[in-house]
């Protein structure tokens, strides 16, 4: 039923990544900074996520957080970082922007959608979608602009809520523009999200809190095992070398992490 599935996972640090690519997943979307939405992930964390795993990464570029509506310094910061990361071997490049009005900010969008397709590379429209003030204006905007996906949890909280719109926007546009629906997708939903929408492909980030002198979001492996298995996927771990130190504290009450490694 799930054969052909597309999972996309969002990782934001060293940890994430090393977790991340133990499992059968199929795309990274690289971030730094989860706990303020994403933003803009370095040079050197997409250097280091490429010598660990031959996956497609695409880039967030998203100079700050709050909202979408930016200044023209910044959409002059946001060319730069876009094309320094797919200089350095970024698949694609994630980005939104939208006007006062809320509507999808045609000029700039074609910009970067324009740079990422001159390196051979995914344009990507994120969750700024999700604040549009109308989502079928949105949409048609973005295929024309030229985006190749979009990134959406249909305009509610979460993509299980907003679920019904998911599924029109593919039924309606899912022949130009790829939909790729996220935002608060788990082991006990995937399943039943991909069943009601028709989607072929989701989006995640697996991650629980970590705690060091205060809270951080980082990659889990239980979550992430327990979306596979969810979804009737075989879970082989790929480079046993690459244990993290929260997967190997893991070890002792994770039997799935203990079969792994005898």
């Amino acid at each position: 039923m799930f054969s052909g599935i597309i999972a996309e996972i969002c990782v934001s640090g060293a940890e994430d990544i090393l977790t991340a690519c133990r499992f059968p997943i199929d795309r990274i979307e690289l971030n730094c900074a989860l706990e303020l939405g994403g933003l803009t992930p370095s040079n050197a964390l997409l250097q280091f996520t490429k010598n660990h795993t031959e996956l497609p990464v695409v880039c967030m570029i998203r100079p700050r957080a709050a909202g979408f509506v930016y200044s023209e310094t910044e959409f002059e910061l946001m060319k730069l970082q876009a094309q320094s990361l797919l200089e350095q071997g970024a698949d694609g490049i994630v980005f939104g922007f939208l006007r006062p009005d809320h509507a999808i900010d045609e000029a700039r969008t074609e910009v970067l959608a324009s740079l990422a397709h001159s390196y051979g590379k995914e344009a990507v429209f994120h969750r700024a979608f999700d604040e549009a003030s109308d989502p079928f204006a949105a949409c048609e905007a973005l295929i024309r602009c030229g985006i190749d996906r979009l990134l959406t949890s249909g305009q509610k909280p979460s993509a299980m809520e907003g679920a019904t719109l998911i599924k029109e926007l593919i039924r309606m546009y899912g022949c130009a523009l790829s939909i790729l629906p996220g935002a608060g997708i788990n082991a006990g939903n995937v399943a039943k999200l991909l069943s009601v929408t028709g989607a072929r492909q989701f989006h995640m980030s697996a991650k629980s809190m970590r705690s060091d002198n205060g809270l951080y979001p980082a990659t889990d492996a239980r979550n992430l095992q327990a979306v596979m298995q969810a979804l009737g996927t075989s879970c082989d771990i790929r480079k046993p070398s690459l244990l993290t130190r929260e997967d190997a504290a893991m070890l002792q009450m994770e039997p799935y992490e203990t079969a792994l490694t005898r």
